[in-house]
């Protein structure tokens, strides 16, 4: 491993839409949906929609069909299968839900290069009815951040993966677009890098709050710009003595994985203007 952990958000960020809305538009829920928004917290309200368009007659297999065609940059999954094949931890800290990101990840044959999924629960139940439930029950114990949602502070999962790190040298890079991923942002510490999505809430958080960022900004705009920074900032934390313990897969990992990326230099940071 090369001490390297990149936590990935997953709607706007690694597909291109909020896979909430895309489910529900694209099953024709629409004006449903516009009924509750406004009537209970996001997450119990996507719950609720699971439930009616179950009643509605529309099965799993509707959802996943759904899923399977949900919009994403071209260069987003050869960005992932080459942090991965670099030797980085990739982990999805997202305020989806396990059914939608495991289906799609596993669509697009990259399931396996994340070590941990962290999200709101969605299961099958007996009725085979779609279960969306908070990551954080916050009836029974909430989390006490007045940052985020009620049902989930991703600073308190960054804080969780942080505590693993023990006396382990390890660098976190941290990607999202949405007002959710600030929190997770103020957790990151100096030698740490922030990749918020440009003209995105968070970015625009960052952008008024510049000097509580410990860690090191980095804008990205597409996929195509996300993959170039990206793999710059892996390969410059990665020293080549590193690369030469890998001799055996290094030459067909840049062949196989870097087909439009030149190495050079980090470029400079993209810093949020103050």
């Amino acid at each position: 491993m090369s001490g390297i952990v990149v936590v990935f958000d997953f709607d706007k960020t690694t597909i291109d839409i909020d896979s909430d809305n895309w489910v529900v538009d694209e099953l024709g829920a629409t004006d449903l949906f516009n009924q509750h928004v406004q009537n209970m917290p996001w997450n119990s309200m996507m719950d609720k929609m699971m439930q009616e368009l179950h009643l509605q007659g529309k099965t799993i297999e509707d959802i996943k069909q759904v899923l399977n065609h949900v919009p994403i940059h071209p260069r987003i999954v050869p960005a992932i299968k080459a942090a991965h094949a670099l030797g980085c931890d990739l982990r999805v800290v997202s305020d989806a839900n396990t059914f939608y990101i495991e289906t799609v990840l596993n669509h697009l044959g990259i399931r396996e290069c994340f070590s941990e999924i962290n999200t709101n629960p969605g299961f099958v139940d007996d009725e085979g009815k779609l279960r969306i439930l908070p990551y954080h029950d916050f009836n029974r114990s909430p989390h006490g951040c007045s940052l985020c949602p009620p049902n989930m502070c991703k600073g308190k999962i960054i804080e969780r993966i942080q505590s693993t790190f023990k006396t382990e040298d390890k660098r976190i890079i941290y990607l999202g677009d949405g007002a959710g991923d600030f929190c997770p942002s103020l957790k990151l510490v100096e030698g740490d890098y922030m990749m918020p999505r440009k003209d995105f809430p968070v970015w625009d958080l960052i952008y008024k709050n510049r000097q509580l960022i410990k860690s090191e900004v980095h804008e990205w705009t597409d996929g195509e710009d996300l993959e170039r920074i990206l793999l710059h900032i892996i390969t410059s934390l990665i020293s080549i003595d590193d690369m030469k313990k890998n001799d055996d897969n290094t030459s067909q990992m840049f062949d196989c994985k870097f087909e439009t990326i030149t190495l050079g230099a980090l470029p400079k940071p993209l810093y949020v203007p103050q």
